[in-house]
């Protein structure tokens, strides 16, 4: 029993994680009804890149609506999620020197995330999430000075403090940054997880991709639509792909649930969680659970599991971060998760 219960012990000890990505303050905003896309000039589900005085328009124009604001960006969703499961997590990335920035800041300190940030400029980046009544979420995203960070605001020691670099996709306009990320990474034998973030960045950057994918990239996440654009094929036709090139391959499908790829194995999981309220955060928080499962040394199956119950809980509420009060429960289904095929 002392054996079994000191090697379950070593599978919860999760190694650590470090996010890079673009520091942006989320504005969730429900929207009452769908013409309010039509009013402000934006196309449901679009990603749209916008000037400061175009989010001043459109925050003004919807000024009457309900809204929530956390820091967000794909990354900085990863790394709070594992500091909320007890993991070491730190996030590299740029603010503005404003109340905003201090913001961000003091939000990712209390919840348990080390942020390594330089500060440049008067304005922090902003995106604004505009949640229809089906859930689906559209954004419109002012990055201010977030894509403005160089090789030489990732310090090595930071990096090599860790056991996994997180990136985002959209970091891809900034190449030189990605590439050198992931160099030193390599170089401090920290595993490096890439999420494609967008199908609109992978059909701009395929061949970078198809670069750096095989020769950096441990684990690989996508949906269905940025596997699509990269392969040219469907989920279960392109996870096959993918897995050539990385160690691990994650296709999430939405309600279809994910397919993942590795060490020889292949799995569909189902998607939890019952209709969504808002899907912000939802591959985002599947991210974290397989790689909190992954680096307590669960299986494939067991880590997509715990991927797929935190994207359960995160699409029942407004915003990409899942409510304090649910996280004792969900160590809880976590344990029960590891525990499944424990050694005895």
């Amino acid at each position: 029993m002392f054996l079994y219960y000191a090697i379950y012990l070593q599978k919860n000890i999760a190694m650590s994680t470090l996010g890079l990505g673009n520091a942006l303050v989320d504005i969730l905003l429900r929207l009452e009804n769908e013409r309010s896309l039509t009013d402000i000039g934006i196309v449901k589900g679009a990603m749209d890149m916008i000037d400061e005085n175009q989010m001043v328009v459109i925050q003004r124009t919807l000024s009457h609506l309900e809204r929530n604001r956390t820091p967000g960006g794909s990354a900085c969703n990863v790394v709070r999620a594992l500091a909320k499961l007890g993991v070491k997590a730190g996030f590299i990335g740029k603010i503005g020197a404003d109340a905003t920035g201090r913001y961000y800041e003091q939000a990712l300190e209390e919840a348990g995330v080390a942020p390594y940030f330089s500060i440049d400029g008067d304005i922090t980046g902003c995106c604004t999430v505009l949640i229809s009544p089906d859930g689906e979420r559209t954004m419109a995203t002012f990055l201010g000075p977030a894509p403005a960070l160089t090789p030489g605001d990732i310090q090595p020691g930071v990096v090599a403090l860790y056991d996994y670099i997180y990136i985002e996709g959209y970091l891809l306009v900034n190449e030189p940054l990605v590439r050198d990320a992931m160099q030193k990474a390599k170089r401090a034998g920290v595993k490096v997880a890439l999420d494609l973030s967008n199908f609109n960045i992978v059909s701009a950057f395929k061949d970078v991709l198809d670069d750096i994918v095989p020769r950096y990239v441990d684990i690989l996440f996508s949906n269905e639509s940025e596997a699509k654009v990269f392969t040219g094929l469907q989920p279960d036709e392109a996870i096959h792909r993918l897995a050539e090139m990385v160690g691990i391959a994650v296709v999430t499908c939405g309600k279809e649930g994910a397919v993942l790829s590795g060490g020889g194995e292949t799995l569909r999981v189902k998607a939890e969680g019952g209709k969504a309220l808002d899907t912000t955060g939802a591959g985002d928080n599947f991210a974290a659970g397989f790689l909190y499962g992954q680096s307590a040394g669960g299986t494939l199956e067991q880590s997509a599991l715990i991927g797929s119950m935190l994207s359960g809980h995160v699409i029942s509420v407004i915003g990409p971060q899942i409510p304090d009060g649910q996280w004792e429960q969900i160590k809880l289904k976590i344990d029960a998760i590891l525990s499944r095929t424990a050694d005895y």
